[in-house]
């Protein structure tokens, strides 16, 4: 039915009747957490009641919102910043927003500045930026955003909000696993520096073989692809001590079963192999790997949901957390075993 002045209905109308503020229709629709049952229902009512439409070229003339939210993102062509831009824009699509995406090949202060620049003529309500690199993440406070803003993977990021998963703890679930298979110590194939989940996956697996008292090798680095897990593979294939390998991603590990392989050397018989990530194919390697999962999903949710939170309550924004954690699982397959003797 129209509203009271002849138009179609609008949030404010909804409000009206429902007897709450547009604040509050506005988490309603958005499917917001923190709303009363009660109030929810007779905002429900009151839409079904008007016939209220949704309409957001009408909510940005109305309210100054446009429903659309800027994402900025680096190599795509990466499992874990792909499918984490996947997990934001399921979560985005159901919560009612439109993603504007920028994706960078240059990750620089200034390719970040251009960056939020560009979506800020799009009239985004704020930024997710998925900030893996301790660059990018330093320099975001000092940006001139003007819009609230969430760094996913973002570590430490000063004064910004962050959603990330927990590299440091899925890394010490790896290596932990070899360790209480028998193994002396685990060897490491790292990430490339300033990567937040190569610190972070260093960090894990260093505490984790501090705490067993093994001893801890000189980490590896790598630069997440499979060439450079086999060429780093065929290094740790020439040392006859090295038992279990804990590799940063599945990609590179990918790369050191390779290595293994052809170097006459079995997984899990001679060298255990554990991964980072759980891409789809790990179950089909040879052997199934070993690896570690991130719920990609769970980021992209809690990564809008914190937005939005950030957006609705703008005038308390302390309320909202600075840092969410998404826990990493281990995910046992055939890659690893006790030790042998070659």
């Amino acid at each position: 039915m129209p509203a009271a002045n002849g138009h179609s209905p609008v949030m404010a109308d909804v409000a009206r009747m429902a007897g709450v503020s547009h604040q509050t229709v506005s988490r309603v629709l958005n499917g917001h957490p923190n709303v009363k049952a009660e109030t929810r229902t007779r905002v429900e009512m009151a839409i079904d009641e008007l016939g209220y439409l949704r309409n957001s070229s009408a909510r940005a003339l109305v309210t100054r919102r446009t429903s659309v939210i800027g994402v900025i993102a680096f190599d795509p062509t990466l499992y874990g910043p792909a499918s984490t831009l996947g997990g934001i824009e399921r979560a985005a699509r159901a919560a009612g927003y439109f993603l504007s995406v920028v994706t960078l090949q240059t990750v620089t202060h200034e390719a970040v500045r251009e960056a939020m620049d560009y979506l800020a003529q799009q009239s985004v309500e704020g930024y997710i930026v998925i900030a893996p690199l301790r660059t990018v993440v330093e320099g975001l406070a000092d940006l001139p955003h003007g819009r609230p803003v969430v760094a996913v993977e973002g570590g430490q990021a000063p004064d910004i909000p962050v959603v990330c998963v927990d590299q440091p703890g899925g890394a010490y679930l790896a290596t932990r696993h070899m360790i209480e298979l028998g193994h002396r110590t685990v060897h490491h194939i790292a990430g490339p520096h300033d990567w937040l989940e190569s610190e972070g996956r260093v960090a894990g697996w260093h505490r984790a073989l501090e705490e067993a008292g093994a001893p801890v090798p000189e980490p590896l680095w790598g630069n997440w692809r499979p060439r450079e897990g086999y060429e780093l593979g065929r290094r740790l294939a020439d040392d006859r001590e090295v038992t279990a390998v804990f590799v940063a991603n599945d990609q590179m590990a990918l790369g050191v079963l390779r290595a293994l392989g052809e170097a006459g050397l079995r997984v899990p018989q001679e060298v255990s192999v554990v991964g980072f990530d759980d891409v789809p194919e790990a179950e089909f390697f040879t052997p199934p790997l070993t690896t570690v999962a991130q719920d990609f999903s769970e980021v992209g949710q809690r990564s809008i949901a914190l937005l939005l939170s950030l957006l609705e309550d703008s005038e308390s924004p302390e309320s909202a957390p600075k840092r969410d954690v998404v826990p990493a699982r281990l995910v046992t397959r055939q890659s690893t075993a006790p030790p042998s003797t070659r």
